[in-house]
């Protein structure tokens, strides 16, 4: 770094043991302190023939840097560096010899890396900049020069995106289905965004997604506004496929119901990581619960904001060897922080009322009410009713399996786990009804939607929770879908190409034939409705095969919990080719809008 720029300083040379060439063309500057005395000040450095003053940090980078770039015509190798480069030292002149040049294949590979470790890890331009990085790239090339900020804001980014964005739409258009999940934020200087992320199947049955834009939302949040960005963002990206709905995940946001709809996008999933969200709160917010957090919430306060309280609670855990937890303050629009802030407590109890009770720290206790026997049986109710919606939340976040099978299943446990038993307590029994009432109404419109998801998911496809009349009507929905995809494959199919039936075809040509999933069914003509039940043959073949596949599917044994339906999938694709395109198209949709609302945690940094 350049400190300054003087004419008229006397330097001092640099002591013999700094071996370093560099030292030929820098000094000490000799200045006067305070007291009038000349000292030698050895923060900085003096540039002999400019006299520009760098700052001096046991480094010699900077007057490397300086020399080579106004000075080159200094550079040259006394004998006795000569003679060191035979016992293999690198000297000034041997370092900068060859500097690369900004157009050479290494320095463009290293500036496009560069690019490349701003954009994964959400880095500033401004890192460039930053003494530490210049150091390590240094380190790491001596004769490469970073280039200038502008240079990767106006440059290499651009180019980056282009390259990438090329590379995904070429991808988005090979899938066999997109689905996409979306969520508004706000960042800290209050502009509000929107963020779309798609998600596919591969040919390798493994899930992807992409974050494909994040636009900012300059109008209002209405459902019509937001609807215009998400067909915008579906046409610049070409996620539309031929006669194929898109699959969008939201939170439950009135304006998202709404955009979704204007958009005509569907099927419509709602967040489940949200709808549980919803109902835990829910469920905490019954009076004599939301008490019991206020007072908790009210200790672990104190102690956050009290270092003595801090210190003497160090003191007891270390007595009553108990974990050296700090208590936890819980976040308003995260239930599951309530739980962790109990949980925490219950661990804590005994020195946390042990340190209350302490004379050093009861002096400065105000608005302070411990919990009573009755409060810690509340508490560990509520951990023991609530831990299993945080497991399920947690197991949503899983973005290498498919999720949007799980919503059915975890939904039917949680009913099931709140309903009422004769044992519960007056505050668990109001806890359950409440979690209950608020999920009663969710998710009726794509219910249907959501249990075909399961009965296409390995793991589920025995469908216990429901009657067989139910199971079987699950099925018979599945079949349509798949002779439909059938038909609409024969209607395209051109009469000289001689491609076999699908069935027949490669997993790869499968996968192309079904963009027609959501397809609704062309009017009968009066001859078809009369006689196409009876003289139609390609329907019947259709029927047939596709009965063939369903009753062999359900005859298999459901894999374990801990398998990959994917993996399952990929391994039996060629037996069942036409599930398999189903399960393909319903299995890449995700249960959560996670990988949109993830962007919002790195909004500091954008």
């Amino acid at each position: 770094m350049v400190a300054a720029s003087v004419d008229d300083v006397d330097v001092e040379d640099a002591p013999t043991s700094f071996k370093s060439d560099v030292w030929q063309h820098f000094g000490f500057p000799k200045i006067k302190n305070e007291s009038g005395e000349v000292v030698t000040d050895k923060t900085k450095t003096v540039c002999r023939y400019c006299k520009k003053m760098l700052i001096y940090t046991n480094s010699t980078t900077n007057m490397m840097q300086h020399t080579n770039r106004h000075h080159r015509e200094k550079l040259q190798s006394p004998p006795s560096a000569r003679k060191n480069l035979l016992v293999g030292q690198t000297t000034l002149t041997g370092g900068f010899a060859a500097p690369l040049a900004a157009t050479s294949a290494r320095a463009k590979e290293i500036t496009r890396c560069i690019g490349v470790f701003m954009a994964k890890d959400m880095r500033p331009f401004s890192v460039v900049e930053n003494e530490g990085f210049r150091l390590l790239v240094n380190k790491l090339e001596p004769k490469y020069t970073i280039p200038s900020r502008p240079h990767f804001s106006q440059t290499v980014m651009p180019a980056l995106y282009r390259e990438t964005k090329s590379k995904v739409i070429e991808t988005l258009r090979k899938a066999y289905s997109v689905s996409i999940t979306t969520d508004g934020w706000t960042s800290r200087a209050t502009q509000s965004y929107l963020t779309v992320t798609a998600h596919v199947i591969t040919s390798e049955w493994e899930m992807v997604n992409f974050v494909l834009q994040t636009r900012p939302l300059f109008e209002t949040h209405t459902g019509a506004n937001i609807a215009e960005v998400l067909k915008s963002a579906v046409s610049e990206w070409g996620l539309q496929k031929a006669n194929h709905g898109i699959a969008v995940v939201t939170d439950n946001a009135r304006n998202m119901d709404v955009a979704v709809r204007e958009a005509g996008f569907a099927p419509h999933v709602r967040c489940f990581a949200h709808t549980l969200n919803l109902a835990s709160q829910a469920g905490l917010s019954v009076p004599r619960v939301s008490r019991l957090l206020g007072r908790v919430r009210r200790i672990a306060a104190f102690f956050h904001r009290s270092s003595t309280a801090t210190a003497a609670l160090a003191a007891k855990q270390i007595l009553l060897e108990l974990p050296p937890h700090k208590l936890i303050i819980d976040v308003a629009t995260r239930w599951n922080s309530s739980l962790d802030m109990i949980e925490r407590y219950l661990e804590q109890q005994a020195a946390v009322t042990a340190t209350l009770l302490s004379n050093d720290v009861r002096r400065n206790v105000r608005d302070i009410d411990t919990l009573d026997g009755s409060d810690i049986r509340d508490a560990e109710d509520i951990v023991k009713l609530l831990k299993p919606l945080k497991t399920a939340t947690t197991v949503l976040y899983d973005e290498k399996n498919p999720t949007v099978s799980l919503i059915v299943p975890l939904k039917h446990m949680i009913e099931h786990n709140m309903a009422s038993n004769e044992e519960d307590s007056p505050t668990v029994s109001n806890i359950k009804r409440a979690i209950l009432n608020n999920l009663y109404n969710r998710y009726t419109s794509e219910y249907n939607h959501l249990l075909e998801c399961t009965a296409l998911d390995p793991r589920f496809r025995a469908l216990p929770h429901l009657e067989t009349d139910q199971r079987d009507d699950v099925f018979h929905r599945l079949k349509e879908k798949a002779v439909l995809m059938l038909q609409n494959q024969d209607e395209g199919k051109e009469g000289a190409s001689g491609h076999p039936p699908a069935a027949e075809q490669p997993l790869d040509q499968t996968d192309r034939a079904g963009a027609e999933l959501k397809q609704p069914p062309s009017k009968k003509t009066a001859l078809e409705d009369l006689l196409g039940g009876t003289f139609d043959e390609p329907v019947a073949q259709h029927n047939s095969q596709i009965d063939a596949e369903i009753n062999k599917y359900r005859a298999e044994t459901s894999i374990s919990l801990n398998s990959c339906p994917l993996k399952w999938w990929k391994e039996n694709a060629r037996l069942y080719p036409l599930l398999s395109s189903i399960a393909k198209a319903y299995l890449s949709t995700p249960a959560t809008s996670v990988p949109s609302e993830r962007v919002f945690h790195q909004q500091g940094t954008l």
